[in-house]
């Protein structure tokens, strides 16, 4: 979603920073970048661990991560992916099944994807922080979504901006495509599979149809 739906990462850069640095810990924007996809919980805990030498308590994740979201929530509204909503017209076009699949826990989320993208996304067909045991890079968020759209993995196409995302769809077996639209420089997501890669959405979209038909 962030990243790829939304051009909303780097305030979720800036939130994670800005609220790390309240609970006497570091965690840079650039890092913030390598973290995404990963659950809230799972993003605090690595930088816990990293600099204090053991796990947040449920209860300080879920302080933590609030303050992180009012950060976030105060921020400027991201807007929508340029190209994004062009992508998935073509995708519904050609009869297969949009989905998002996501370590959100917001608990808006279909109705921020329905005023952005009209018509497009079913509930049934998502998969959030709130369904899954292990995040991003597990695989276990797009077996989910496999399991949920029951379709096969040689049925799925995964479309990923990070690289902990890419992993993950590489490890269910998707042929998984990277959008770089981050500060990333194109090998972290090269490195971890992807199978194809383009440097924003609007470049995706020009080559949908060549993609289309190789896959």
């Amino acid at each position: 979603m962030d990243g790829v739906l939304f051009d909303s990462m780097k305030n979720h850069a800036t939130a994670w920073n800005l609220a790390m640095q309240q609970y006497g810990m570091t965690l840079s924007r650039e890092e913030a970048y390598m973290h995404e996809g990963r659950t809230g919980a799972g993003t605090i805990n690595i930088v816990s661990q990293r600099e204090r030498g053991y796990e947040a308590s449920e209860e300080e994740i879920k302080q933590i991560y609030q303050t992180k979201s009012d950060i976030f929530n105060k921020l400027p509204k991201a807007e929508r992916m340029p190209g994004a909503y062009e992508v998935l017209q073509k995708i519904k076009s050609e009869g297969l099944i949009p989905m998002v699949v996501t370590g959100s826990g917001q608990l808006s989320l279909l109705d921020k994807l329905n005023h952005n993208f009209p018509d497009i996304f079913k509930q049934e067909l998502m998969v959030t922080a709130f369904d899954v045991k292990y995040g991003k890079p597990n695989p276990e968020p797009y077996l989910m979504a496999l399991q949920k759209a029951n379709i096969q993995a040689n049925e799925a196409i995964v479309i990923e901006n990070a690289p902990l995302g890419v992993r993950a769809g590489v490890a269910a077996g998707i042929f998984t495509i990277a959008v770089n639209t981050g500060p990333l420089p194109d090998s972290a997501l090269l490195d971890e599979g992807a199978n194809l890669l383009f440097h924003s959405m609007p470049d995706f979209n020009s080559h949908w149809e060549e993609v289309y038909q190789a896959f």
